[in-house]
């Protein structure tokens, strides 16, 4: 293959790659970091917290050897974190790591995440303590139904796209529509902001029986690699947002005897096929992501290095 001289190349280029859950966002990025000489950031919201390995499929220590992973298991549980820190902390970081990686990899599946880093995070009204108050007493009340049917009529078009086992974001949502009487999808209609890097953006997608297979695969492995016991040792800490999750809630009700195992495991499967529609529709409202399948490799490659060699020639 051609190699690419990305010393010469300025700004440098952030190559994200996007796709829905169980595709093959880790081994694909690695293949290009390794191509490439470079390290992988991790824009998957869920595998940030160390002690959630088995169930959010977090790359393993032999992957972590491979390539350099930063934001992979670098919070605990316990800790608060939101997209805006995310956003902070990846732009200081890519500042420094462009010093000596004229590009970098970064890859996951929420999409939130990436457009926060790609485009900036939207600057909308705070709002006041009543009406915050209001929103989590639903919650409390209703609980996350409660929650997922009042967004659905106050915001259909942001309904269809968010992660609705994320009560923080079905609330902050809800805050928002009922503050200014229009829907939280419009507001989130912004500017794009300015980066000081180019942006090439690749996706990963399978024919849908193909990913669902995935998605069925992968579960096995997680309850045959351990995730009834690593959520029984998370058991006293399921209050916290984080545990709000597929593959943990399902398990969390078995060890509660509301279901079997077996139900259970049929149940994490639904909700994950579930959850990667959703990714999907978000990620394919972007028309700058250039489309391709896992096994692609070499044509991803392909892609990035004319890509890099247009830049260069500008």
């Amino acid at each position: 293959m051609m190699t690419i001289n990305t010393d010469a190349l300025s700004p440098p280029v952030l190559i994200t790659l996007a796709g829905p859950t169980a595709i093959g966002k880790t081994k694909t990025a690695i293949a290009l970091a390794q191509h490439f000489d470079t390290v992988i950031l991790s824009a998957d919201s869920r595998q940030f917290y160390k002690e959630l390995k088995v169930g959010t499929a977090a790359p393993t220590a032999e992957e972590l050897a491979a390539v350099k992973h930063y934001f992979a298991g670098h919070l605990s549980i316990h800790e608060y974190y939101n997209v805006s820190r995310y956003e902070q902390e990846v732009l200081q970081l890519l500042d420094e790591l462009f010093r000596t990686h004229r590009c970098v990899i970064m890859t996951g599946g929420s999409g939130l995440y990436l457009d926060a880093v790609c485009e900036g995070i939207d600057q909308l009204p705070e709002p006041d303590a009543a009406l915050r108050e209001s929103v989590n007493e639903m919650y409390r009340s209703l609980g996350l139904i409660g929650l997922q049917h009042r967004l659905q009529q106050l915001d259909p078009e942001y309904y269809e796209i968010v992660d609705r086992n994320n009560p923080n974001r079905l609330k902050r949502a809800i805050e928002v529509c009922l503050q200014t009487g229009t829907t939280y999808s419009s507001l989130r209609v912004k500017k794009v902001q300015s980066r000081l890097f180019n942006i090439l953006k690749l996706g990963l997608n399978l024919p849908r029986a193909e990913l669902f297979d995935n998605i069925h695969r992968r579960t096995d492995a997680m309850i045959s690699g351990g995730l009834v016991d690593e959520v029984l040792g998370l058991l006293p800490h399921r209050h916290l947002n984080a545990l709000n999750t597929v593959g943990y809630k399902e398990i969390f009700a078995f060890l509660d005897g509301k279901m079997t195992l077996d139900a259970a495991i049929e149940k994490i499967k639904t909700n994950t096929r579930r959850y990667a529609k959703r990714q999907l529709t978000w990620f394919q409202r972007d028309k700058a992501i250039t489309w391709f399948q896992p096994r692609q490799i070499d044509e991803m490659i392909q892609f990035v290095e004319g890509q890099i060699r247009n830049l260069q020639a500008e």
